[in-house]
């Protein structure tokens, strides 16, 4: 897209740009199916006046403001030329990478097409790709490290994109085998109130993580792949004594670990082999006083050298768009009131 001269005058003290849309891109490609993806960058940009009259489109106001939708149409086309569709939730987060690299609030170069371009995984016809900055920056440190914590609320895809990672990785023969984990705690539940053998109480906390492999890989297959050992999910307990080589390991739910169980994983560690541990630090279902070994391992290892710390935020919430504004609820009502997670540290909630 290009910014062409136009013999119309703005009002003083404002700018003017107008851009030609290239004729191989369909202009609903670009503004969205009635006008959606339109209404999304008139809701961003309130004072600023943007037309449309064929495959001409013209913004005019602030200077910074014209300056932004010129740099968000840019990377539109950029994203486009790729035969990747754009989204409402994706001009959303482009205009919001814009505007912190504006801000000098992005301590980073990448631009929006180069985080929403990259292909991280292709299955059953669906591309799974990070949506924000942090999480390119993430998949791309799994890329450079041996170990990487990925550290974030719900809905961050910590563990879904590791888990992207790892299928990759398997398809590309990087790894012979996956092995997925978490610590069989329970949030407020107790395993032996649970009917059934041991297999059948802890499948329900190893549930996510076969949900995530069902999106990835084709579910006929899984079956085949867990009987080879070739994919193996069991609980944290059963690392104990093992060396795990030739592998990606992905440890979800860290934040339920004790300092001695985070070790313990940690030291599986074998010889070609990488490891991804995930967990949100804010939702910690140990028992009153068991310390988590995720909130410990980031004094003990932070700053070693092939160990990496990617620390998703609220604004790298890729669920529901309410997901993001309660997790910052929750974040303002705890540093109002001196809790965690919405109780009293040490103990249950208490009446005021």
């Amino acid at each position: 897209m290009t910014q062409t001269p136009t013999g119309h005058s703005p009002a003083q003290g404002q700018a003017r740009a107008q851009f030609t849309v290239p004729a191989q891109h369909p202009m609903v490609t670009v503004l969205g199916s009635g006008d959606s993806l339109l209404r999304v960058i008139e809701k961003a940009f309130p004072a600023a006046d943007i037309h449309v009259r064929g495959n001409e489109i013209s913004a005019t106001g602030e200077a910074a403001d014209v300056a932004l939708v010129q740099r968000l149409f840019d990377e539109m086309m950029l994203v486009l030329r790729t035969g990747q569709p754009m989204t409402e939730d994706a001009v959303e987060r482009s205009i919001a990478m814009l505007r912190a690299s504006e801000n000098g609030t992005s301590d980073g170069q990448e631009t929006p097409a180069e985080v929403l371009t990259q292909n991280i995984l292709s299955s059953r016809g669906r591309t799974i790709r990070p949506k924000t900055l942090n999480q390119k920056r993430y998949v791309d440190a799994i890329d450079k490290h041996t170990i990487v914590f990925g550290i974030g609320p719900a809905g961050t895809g910590k563990t879904y994109l590791a888990m992207a990672k790892a299928v990759q990785a398997l398809q590309s023969k990087q790894v012979n085998r996956i092995i997925l984990t978490r610590p069989a705690v329970e949030a407020g539940e107790r395993l032996g109130f649970l009917p059934g053998t041991l297999y059948e109480k802890i499948d329900p906390y190893l549930r996510p993580l076969y949900d995530a492999l069902h999106d990835m890989l084709d579910p006929d297959s899984i079956p085949r792949l867990m009987a080879a050992g070739t994919i193996e999910v069991a609980p944290l307990a059963y690392m104990r004594g093992r060396t795990l080589n030739d592998a990606f390991i992905i440890l979800d739910e860290a934040q339920n670990t004790s300092p001695e169980q985070m070790k313990m994983f940690l030291t599986r560690l074998g010889f070609d082999s990488k490891i991804v541990i995930t967990g949100d630090v804010t939702q910690v279902d140990l028992p009153n006083g068991t310390k988590s070994g995720l909130r410990q391992v980031q004094d003990i290892l932070e700053g070693l050298d092939d160990v990496h710390f990617s620390r998703l935020s609220s604004q790298d919430v890729v669920r529901h768009k309410l997901v993001g504004r309660i997790v910052d609820a929750y974040e303002k009502y705890d540093s109002e009131n001196g809790t965690e997670n919405g109780t009293h540290k040490g103990g249950r909630n208490k009446r005021k």
